[in-house]
């Protein structure tokens, strides 16, 4: 018994005659692109909630769902085709700071962020209005 891999059947060489390049998994792991930020699926549920509510009320129609190299973003339309009334975000990069989830008006405002997704969808709440 040694330490030697079995290869048996297995030679170092290609089809084509040309030696094996032996690749380094670790380097090649870390040479791939990185896989993009996504909702996990409670976070999913508790957007689609909300959202469900406001297409219900006549507020919202439309959305879409972006999954990018720094952050996922779940933005709201009024009418397809326009700009997104709200942009729901998850950063994890600000995760450790002032948290990974934020809400983001049309004008690109910061509404809310906070480190807990239910507490940031909190904007969308109705307060009371006095009718006269």
């Amino acid at each position: 018994m040694t330490d030697e891999p079995d290869l048996q059947g297995q030679s170092s060489y290609r089809q084509d005659g040309a030696p094996a390049a032996i690749v380094d998994l670790q380097e090649f792991r870390q040479s791939r692109d990185p896989l993009p930020v996504t909702f996990h699926r409670r976070e999913l549920d508790a957007i689609l909630w909300i959202y469900g509510r406001m297409v219900g009320d006549g507020e919202w129609r439309d959305y879409a769902i972006d999954h990018l190299k720094e952050k996922a973003v779940f933005s709201v339309f009024k009418r397809s085709g326009e700009y997104p009334l709200y942009r729901i975000e998850k950063n994890p990069k600000l995760a450790a700071k002032q948290g990974a989830f934020s809400v983001v008006g049309a004008d690109g405002r910061i509404l809310k962020r906070g480190h807990e997704l239910k507490q940031v969808l909190k904007v969308f709440d109705k307060a009371l209005k006095l009718v006269d």
